[in-house]
């Protein structure tokens, strides 16, 4: 039997608002005709549905363009001061807390050490909701509609988080953030009576791809990879849509690239992360040197003290060129799996020795990938900053807000 799904006007309009808001949050600024050309709809509904999204102040005029023989086009853009949301990094080494504007500028951090590799949930929790306090103080609490986290594993059930790299399984860890921090933000105009703050957690490397791919070195792409290069590696996938990019992740830092090599953290030998992880160049330059290795919190100033080093050649230079050539291979992998147009270097160590061995992981991608493949495919450095994962944790509330048209009560 034929189960017939009837779609009421109500339901129509909230698809329209929301496919509308979507391609303007990631495409715009766009003018009203771009947004009929693109969604399909009659000009009459976009012109009602973006009326009501300036009405709404989700959505102002963001100046004009000329166009060909005619008036010039308005162009439209989310505002920025629609509200706000905070995205929460869970790493091996630290928690990052930001606070972001709606869009996805940056209103301020705090990062919070992590010691020691088997990390108690409830710690790392309350470093967490330390720093989201910290974020929030002499700022506007009510104007937050949403709290993202990224952290180093897989998420089920909306908020059971499975994390070997942090000892964890199956560790409820949105329950130890949600009932604690809900005091932190008040109801304010819009939000229904017993509203509560909705708090969204997913893997890192996913929410990292998700950022590239709608702010920065992946936007525009058709499918892009993004590689978290922190202290693991990890990618994600991001496959052009027509409202939002499909998001993918993979275990990629676990694929072998050298038969019998370096040991790995997951208990093999060889894996892309025990060559090209934070701690892993940290601790070959420190066999290298004869020195102790420093490891945690540390580990990334100590990456930028390798890679100013390396200018002078010598154990440095050595190590780096090795992550370079480990890092293209498993480059040159990805591309003749999945045949991207673009592959961006992201993630806190990608953005400190990414400069310096973009050269040698590029020669290291057209000596390996196949030459069809590899010659289409650009290998590029991200442009998110140091916060990166942060504010990749902040798009999970922003892709809900996207999703219910701009309703965030």
């Amino acid at each position: 039997m034929t189960q017939v799904v009837r779609q009421t006007t109500r339901d129509l309009r909230r698809h329209n608002r929301a496919a509308l808001l979507s391609s303007l949050y990631l495409r715009g600024p766009v003018s009203r005709l771009e947004l009929v050309a693109e969604s399909g709809l009659s000009a009459a509904t976009v012109t009602n549905v973006v009326s009501e999204l300036i009405a709404d102040g989700v959505v102002a005029e963001a100046g004009s363009v000329e166009s060909d023989g005619g008036r010039p086009r308005t162009l439209l853009a989310v505002r920025p001061g629609f509200g706000h949301v905070v995205g929460v990094d869970v790493s091996e080494t630290h928690v990052e807390v930001g606070l972001f504007d709606c869009a996805l500028g940056t209103l301020g951090t705090v990062r919070h050490p992590l010691v020691g590799t088997r990390l108690d949930p409830d710690e790392v929790a309350g470093l967490a909701r330390t720093g989201i306090a910290e974020v929030l103080e002499g700022g506007e609490p009510d104007a937050v509609f949403g709290v993202g986290i990224g952290v180093p594993g897989a998420v089920r059930d909306g908020g059971i988080v499975h994390a070997p790299t942090l000892g964890w399984r199956g560790v409820n860890f949105a329950e130890l953030i949600h009932p604690h921090v809900e005091a932190l933000f008040p109801a304010g105009p819009g939000r229904e009576a017993g509203w509560t703050m909705p708090v969204h957690l997913d893997n890192r490397a996913r929410t990292l791809g998700q950022a590239e791919a709608w702010r920065g070195a992946g936007r525009g792409a058709e499918r892009a990879i993004v590689a978290l290069l922190g202290v693991g590696v990890g990618a994600a996938v991001a496959t052009a849509g027509r409202s939002h990019p499909g998001i993918t992740t993979s275990e990629w830092g676990h694929t072998v690239v050298r038969a019998a090599g370096a040991a790995c953290r997951c208990g093999s030998h060889g894996c892309l992360e025990a060559y090209v992880g934070t701690e892993a160049v940290v601790r070959h330059y420190a066999e290298r040197a004869g020195k102790e290795p420093v490891i945690g919190d540390e580990s990334d100033a100590e990456l930028a003290r390798i890679v100013a080093e390396a200018r002078d050649g010598g154990p440095a230079a050595e190590v780096l060129a090795e992550a370079g050539e480990y890092l293209g291979i498993g480059i040159a992998n990805l591309i003749n799996l999945l045949s991207p147009d673009r592959v961006v270097l992201s993630g806190s160590a990608g953005a400190i020795m990414g400069p310096a061995i973009l050269p040698a992981v590029r020669d290291a991608v057209r000596r390996h990938a196949l030459d069809y493949l590899a010659e289409r495919t650009e290998v590029v450095l991200g442009r998110l900053g140091p916060e990166a994962v942060a504010l990749g944790a902040a798009t999970l509330p922003i892709a809900q807000l996207l999703a219910s048209g701009g309703r965030n009560g």
